[in-house]
């Protein structure tokens, strides 16, 4: 702003204090503008501040979690940050929810320990609990920005600073509190383009160090009680499995499919457990995603799935020189029309990762193709493609016997890729035993001292282990009556 028009006004606003602008007075002011309890209330300060001497802010004033003005922001904000934005059903429903003061009746402990789970939820139970109702108080630091000698204008007010505290004590200060940044800066549109600065500054009293440990130590209490509150709702009895057993525990998602030549694709999967590996009874190998409609990205045409599923398996040691062959999953896209006419798109497989954690695969894929044009248009025409009868051909037949397989002559086309993301999880005893014997062996190696030193012992000390375990197997596989003998001998 210019020099000559310069102003400063410096206020300390508390929590929920209201602060009228001079639209307000003005509005207030005259009895017959009061509809609500609230307009008389405000109606009455106003007389008394008139009476008083009038307002003691100028340009800068609030809007409490009452005011008409906290309704109307949260209803007409925006969700994307598109110029026009065209709200969808889902925004205007969400936006009728009153999350701010809503009523939410206390649930009894002891329900909660008993119903972790509703499996039957009533109407009313769905309703009450589909959206969070996080109960949030809000407050607006305001600005009249209008020319002088002319405030009280609304298209001159605008939003300083937004205060939320919700029901979790979590107070959120929007934009944040100044601190050594700059000040933050408003350009008004018009013909001064005119440019307002202001700070946001943490006026509160600063908490006393006693205080503080006594806050921490109540917290602390209060977080020691919550857990053990969670540890008598879970338990401590997790299943186990055998010794010499490793379970693989794979939640997955077809997360897309990408660059096939029809529209509306779906996938259809299988897990294939080779020797040694089982399931439980209940556990579904296989499943076939929804259909599909693809979106143009780039140069390819995808189909976002997003399709979870979850597969738990066991492995069975029975011979340790021996490497376990790990599952593998078979899965072939489809394409499916308007008329109803279905064509295979591609084949592929993935080995289920050996390594826990989180993978990202994309595999491609591949399809028998006839030579000669008749088949292509028999496929364009009336649908439909050469298939595989099984599909464990798409890698190594579970049929087939011999040491070399030979493929010659079949004939194929690469196709597009299939996006898969894999969370996989193993347990198994051995992990248990491993990590204990290391965390033993290490209390001794700290004695020792030294890096190089430490890793050659440990290993000494670990091949001993296995040394001494395989000497008591082979012994309990001798009979009785050998060693007994052997024994007397010496």
């Amino acid at each position: 702003r210019p020099p000559e028009d310069e102003e400063e006004e410096e206020v300390e606003v508390g929590w929920q204090e209201k602060l009228f602008s001079q639209f307000e007075v003005d509005l207030y002011l005259n009895e017959s503008a009061c509809q609500t309890p609230l307009d008389y209330q405000y109606h009455e300060e106003i007389q008394k501040l008139e009476k008083s001497g009038g307002r003691k802010n100028c340009r800068i004033f609030t809007y409490t979690d009452h005011d008409r003005f906290t309704n109307l922001e949260e209803l007409c904000q925006k969700v994307t940050d598109l110029d026009h934005e065209v709200p969808s059903y889902l925004v205007e429903r969400m936006a009728n929810v009153r999350r701010r003061r809503q009523d939410r009746r206390p649930v009894e402990a002891s329900s909660l320990k008993s119903k972790i789970i509703t499996w039957e939820p009533s109407e009313e139970f769905i309703k009450n609990n589909h959206v969070i109702n996080t109960p949030v108080q809000t407050m607006y630091i305001m600005g009249d920005l209008g020319p002088y000698g002319k405030l009280g204008r609304r298209e001159y007010e605008n939003v300083l600073c937004t205060i939320k505290v919700d029901g979790n004590g979590v107070i959120t200060v929007k934009p944040d509190f100044t601190g050594s940044k700059g000040p933050y800066r408003i350009e008004l549109d018009g013909e001064k383009r005119e440019v307002w600065e202001y700070t946001i500054e943490n006026a509160s009293a600063q908490v006393q160090p006693e205080e503080e440990e006594r806050e921490q130590r109540v917290f602390r209490e209060l977080y020691g009680r919550h857990k053990d509150y969670l540890s008598g709702l879970v338990g401590s009895d997790f299943e186990m499995p055998l010794p010499g057993t490793l379970r693989l525990f794979v939640n997955g998602e077809i997360v897309s499919a990408q660059g096939y030549e029809y529209d509306n694709l779906y996938v259809h999967f299988f897990v294939e457990l080779p020797n040694q590996w089982s399931s439980s009874p209940f556990q579904q190998l296989s499943g076939v995603t929804q259909t599909c409609a693809t979106k143009t990205v780039g140069w390819d045409n995808v189909a976002y799935f997003c399709y979870p599923f979850t597969v738990d398996m066991f492995y069975t040691q029975e011979d340790e020189g021996v490497l376990p062959q790990w599952p593998v999953l078979y899965f072939e896209v489809l394409s499916l029309d308007f008329w109803q006419r279905y064509r295979v798109e591609g084949y592929g497989s993935l080995v289920l990762p050996a390594c826990p954690g989180v993978h990202m695969l994309t595999i491609p894929t591949w399809r028998p193709v006839e030579l000669g044009t008749v088949a292509e248009m028999r496929r364009f025409f009336i649908g439909g493609s050469p298939e595989l009868e099984d599909l464990t051909y798409i890698r190594i037949p579970s049929t087939f016997k011999g040491k070399r397989l030979s493929r010659f002559g079949f004939r194929t086309e690469t196709t597009g890729s299939v996006t898969f993301r894999l969370c996989c999880m193993q347990q198994s005893k051995a992990f248990l035993e491993n990590s204990a014997l290391r965390q033993r062996m290490q209390s001794v190696l700290d004695r020792l001292g030294g890096f190089s030193q430490q890793s050659s012992v440990y290993n000494v000390l670990e091949a001993f282990q296995r040394a001494r375990r395989r000497m008591q197997e082979a012994r309990e596989s001798l009979p009785q009556d050998l060693i007994n003998t052997s024994a007397s001998t010496v």
